[in-house]
C-alpha cells in the first residue's frame, strides 16, 4: 500500500505523526486563546462547524486558516450542509435549499425523471461544495443514506432520498458525485442504517428490532452501493439482531460484521457526535469504547471544553490501518472542477430544481 506520508506533493495535506484520531467543534465564531492551546495540545485529525460557529463568508475564513493553523497543517473542516432542515449555512448569505424528500417525492408522483433528479442532486451538490471550498471547508456530512421507512421517528424523515434502498442508493450517488466534483469530500451516514429508528438519538438511545435478512434486504443497499466513499458516520442505534446490548457505535460486531463485512465499507470511519444523549458515561469512555469497537475517529461537536478535554484523554494516535484510511479518504480533497453558477442556475431552474434562496458568497 502506497504510503501518504511520503508520495503526497503537498506535506501539509496529511496529518503529522501523533495527531489523534478525533474531530472537535469549537464554541463559537472564532476561536480564543484557550481553544487554540488546546487544539495544538489535544492535536486532533479534524474540526467541525455549526450554526454558532457561522457569521460571514470572511469570518468563516478566518475560523477555518486559524483552525488549520492551531494544529499546523491542513486539516479537513467538516460541516453539516445537506440543505433543507439540516444546514449550518443559510440564507440569505448562501442559498437555501428545499429537502431533498421534496424532490424525491416528485419522483414517485411521475413529476419529474430519475435520471432529472440525478442531474438536480448532483448540480445542487456540486453548488454547495463551490460555497463550502470558498470558506475553507472541505468536507460535508452528507450524503444521507438511510432508507426512509413508514413509523419511524422524523428525525430522518425529508432528509431521506427515499423509501426504496435502489433508488437511494443511485440518489446517493449523484450527492457524492457532485460533492466531489467540487473538491469536497463526502461522509456517507448512518452506517448501517438510521431509517427504522423510533427516537431521535440526539434524545435517547433507539432499538431497532428488525432481523439481519431485513436489514440486508432494506437497509444496507445504499451503503453497500456507495461504500467506495472516503468518509463515513456510525448510528448511536442498537441492532438487536446483530448486538443487542451496544450501539453500533460502540459495537465491534456491527462495525466488523456489517459496516466492515456485509456493506463492505474500507473508508475512515467516524463516530456521529459523542455527546448526543443516546451515549451515556464519561467522555474518555465513550471515546475508548468507539475506538475499540472499530472506528477510525471520534466526533465531539459542542465545544464544550471540560467534554472535549475528557475526549481527548480517551483519544490515541491515529496510526496503523486507521491511520491509511484517513490518509486515503484526504485525498478526495482534490482540486474543484471549474463550476458555473449561473449556468447551474438556469439549469436547475429548467428542472425545478433551483435553490430557494440565494447570493453569491
Amino acid at each position: 500500500m502506497s504510503d501518504a506520508r511520503t508520495d503526497n506533493p503537498d506535506p501539509l495535506a496529511a496529518p503529522p505523526a501523533g495527531g489523534r484520531a478525533v474531530i472537535f467543534g469549537c464554541a463559537g465564531p472564532e476561536i480564543d486563546a484557550d481553544e487554540k492551546a488546546f487544539f495544538r495540545d489535544a492535536n486532533p485529525v479534524g474540526f467541525i462547524l455549526f450554526s454558532r460557529n457561522v457569521e460571514t463568508p470572511e469570518q468563516l475564513r478566518r475560523l477555518t486558516e486559524d483552525l488549520r493553523s492551531a494544529v499546523g497543517w491542513r486539516a479537513p473542516i467538516l460541516i453539516d450542509q445537506e440543505g433543507g432542515r439540516v444546514a449550518r449555512l443559510r440564507g440569505p448569505v448562501w442559498a437555501e435549499w428545499a429537502p431533498v424528500g421534496a424532490l424525491s417525492a416528485r419522483v414517485e408522483a411521475g413529476d419529474l425523471s430519475e435520471e432529472a433528479l440525478a442531474e438536480a442532486l448532483r448540480l445542487r451538490y456540486a453548488w454547495i461544495a463551490d460555497e463550502l471550498r470558498s470558506i475553507g471547508v472541505d468536507v460535508n456530512c452528507a450524503p444521507l443514506l438511510d432508507v426512509r421507512q413508514p413509523q419511524a421517528h422524523d428525525i430522518i424523515g425529508d432528509r431521506a432520498l427515499g423509501f426504496d434502498p435502489e433508488r437511494v442508493a443511485r440518489r446517493g450517488r449523484a450527492v457524492a458525485d457532485g460533492l466531489l466534483s467540487g473538491g469536497v469530500a463526502p461522509v456517507i451516514k448512518h452506517l448501517p442504517g438510521h431509517g427504522r429508528a423510533d427516537l431521535d438519538s440526539h434524545l435517547a438511545l433507539p432499538r431497532v428490532a428488525a432481523s439481519r435478512a431485513d436489514l440486508e434486504a432494506a437497509d444496507l443497499p445504499p451503503f453497500r452501493a456507495l461504500a467506495d466513499q472516503p468518509f463515513g458516520m456510525t448510528a448511536h442505534i442498537v441492532y438487536e439482531a446483530i448486538d443487542p446490548e451496544r450501539c453500533a457505535t460502540l459495537s465491534p460486531v456491527v462495525i466488523g460484521e456489517l459496516i466492515r463485512g456485509a456493506i463492505g465499507f474500507d473508508g475512515a470511519l467516524m463516530t456521529d457526535d459523542l455527546s448526543m444523549r443516546a451515549l451515556e458515561g464519561p467522555f474518555r469512555l465513550r471515546a475508548e469504547q468507539s475506538l475499540a469497537a472499530g472506528c477510525d475517529l471520534v466526533l465531539h461537536c459542542n465545544g464544550a471544553m471540560a467534554e472535549m478535554t475528557d475526549t481527548a484523554a480517551g483519544v490515541a494516535p491515529l496510526e496503523g490501518v486507521s491511520r491509511d484510511r484517513m490518509l486515503r479518504a484526504l485525498k478526495a480533497r482534490r482540486a474543484p472542477q471549474p463550476f458555473d453558477r449561473e449556468a447551474a442556475l438556469a439549469r436547475l431552474g429548467a428542472l425545478g430544481a433551483g435553490p430557494l434562496s440565494r447570493q453569491a458568497t
